[in-house]
């Protein structure tokens, strides 16, 4: 007995170390993530956000569309005008409108994004714009008009009925492209009008486009313009006409090659034609001319009222013309009797006026009277570096 009793003890002393050993090894070590039983941190939801609010959205907001953690699948955004283009940037967590919004009108924007994981959100919002008057729109009347063939001589003309007093913000969304290409610039007149011109005369069947991406863009003074334009003319054959005033002739060259000589009267002395390069802004098979119109009264000796002006050409706002003028056919060629429209035979107006189109070129010489910047399309009558200077750039 004894001797059985002595083996347990020694038995007993042996296992204690190992079991001591057991329990402090796996005190030390720390859990694994990847065991069963354990969980991986939850994925960030996708989320979408646009950059306006639900209710008086400026109309020359440029709506964005952010995904954050995923990438955005389409984004429709509609009205009853229809789609709104935009689009999709290339890492897919953005998306941005190509135009502006119209002013009064509800937009809903339909967003579709999706995580990494195949997790996909549906979205769908709506905002209105603020509503604008017609009074806080600015319209924009372009000439040439769509499809027209002008002369050499025709600026590109943009007339805005409501006034622009930011013109560097309207400037920088009007452009004029042509083929072959020439290069040129903007000039404003005022804060209504403002025009484009080539460097030196267009060359004969060059196509031009103008386009006025205008619309909701800020104008100043809480005006915006109120909707895009886009116009295509032509143009046509180069007609230069040059009008001697002391020689009493003009010379009409066509593509550069004299076509006729034409004897004329120009202005007397105190109504002299005046000198510069004008170009042809309308044409009238028949015209009444009036001197009221001039700032002549009835009762005075200079006073005329002719009904019936045949071929009339207007060259300036100020009212001078070419025209047939058979009442001073024995001084055409060798006197100056008109209040400062060119005067010809009957024939020879008919031929000008034939061969003439708005935008062709009439340059006077022989006055010490001056054409100026703005009496008509004067846009020539400046050095291309000094009419730059009123561009809004």
């Amino acid at each position: 007995m004894p001797r059985r009793s002595t083996l347990a003890a020694a038995v007993l002393l042996l296992a204690s170390p190992a079991l001591a050993g057991c329990t402090s090894g796996s005190s030390d070590e720390r859990p694994r993530a990847d065991e069963p039983g354990e969980k991986a941190p939850a994925a960030e939801p996708v989320t979408v956000t646009t950059n306006v609010g639900k209710r008086a959205v400026a109309v020359d907001t440029m709506l964005r569309v952010r995904a954050e953690h995923g990438t955005l699948r389409s984004v429709d955004v509609r009205s009853e005008a229809g789609r709104l283009a935009g689009d999709v940037a290339a890492d897919g967590r953005s998306w941005r409108a190509t135009e502006r919004l119209e002013p009064g009108t509800r937009y809903r924007v339909r967003s579709v994004a999706q995580h990494a994981d195949g997790q996909r959100v549906v979205r769908t919002t709506a905002f209105t714009t603020e509503d604008l008057t017609l009074d806080e729109q600015t319209f924009a009347a372009v000439a040439p008009l769509d499809g027209e063939t002008v002369g050499v001589g025709m600026p590109v003309i943009v007339t805005f009925d409501v006034p622009v007093t930011d013109r560097a913000s309207m400037q920088r969304h009007m452009s004029v492209t042509s083929t072959p290409r020439q290069p040129g610039t903007w000039h404003w007149v005022d804060d209504r009008e403002a025009h484009w011109r080539p460097r030196s005369y267009w060359r004969p069947g060059t196509e031009v486009s103008v386009d006025l991406a205008i619309n909701s863009v800020d104008a100043g003074n809480g005006i915006y313009g109120q909707e895009d334009r886009h116009v295509e003319f032509e143009i046509g054959d180069a007609v230069v006409s040059k009008v001697d005033v002391a020689a009493h002739r003009m010379r009409v060259f066509v593509n550069g090659e004299l076509a006729r000589t034409i004897p004329i009267s120009a202005g007397k002395p105190g109504w002299e034609t005046r000198s510069g390069t004008k170009v042809i802004m309308e044409k009238f098979e028949r015209k009444r001319m009036n001197a009221e119109t001039i700032g002549v009264d009835r009762d005075d000796p200079e006073h005329y009222d002719l009904a019936n002006v045949k071929y009339a050409m207007r060259v300036t706002h100020s009212g001078e013309f070419l025209h047939a003028a058979p009442w001073s056919a024995g001084a055409q060629g060798s006197a100056n009797v008109s209040h400062g429209c060119v005067g010809m035979s009957v024939a020879d107006a008919a031929w000008i006026f034939g061969v003439s189109k708005r935008g062709d070129v009439v340059e006077v010489t022989g006055s010490d009277r001056r054409m100026t910047l703005y009496n008509g399309y004067g846009d020539w009558n400046a050095p291309f570096s000094e009419y730059a200077e009123k561009s809004a750039l």
